[in-house]
């Protein structure tokens, strides 16, 4: 080959944006939890180390479910070390 072969799941193609509804809020208030929509294809292990990547934070767990309307949707839950309040104040949910 000529040309070196990439990765198709980039950091951005796996997170496509954070859910701001008023149950996300509550989680990212209470037990310390981000709501994102993901990929359809991605992993937890993809998703936990595309979070890493671009908001420097580390996740304790990932649960993932997919949506009736056939979108999937990330809870990421953050260590004690990070707060979920500070990190949507730097992607700009609040």
């Amino acid at each position: 080959r000529s040309v070196e072969s990439r990765t198709r799941m980039d950091k951005y193609r796996i997170i496509q944006c954070p859910v701001t509804t008023e149950s996300a809020m509550k989680k990212i208030e209470e037990i310390n939890t981000l709501v994102f929509l993901v990929d359809i294809k991605a992993t937890k292990l993809n998703i936990k180390e595309a979070v890493r990547q671009m908001y420097d934070v580390k996740c304790a767990k990932v649960n993932t479910l997919i949506r009736p309307d056939g979108k999937k949707k990330a809870y990421v839950h953050l260590t004690q070390d990070y707060d979920a309040l500070d990190v949507a104040n730097r992607i700009g949910i609040i």
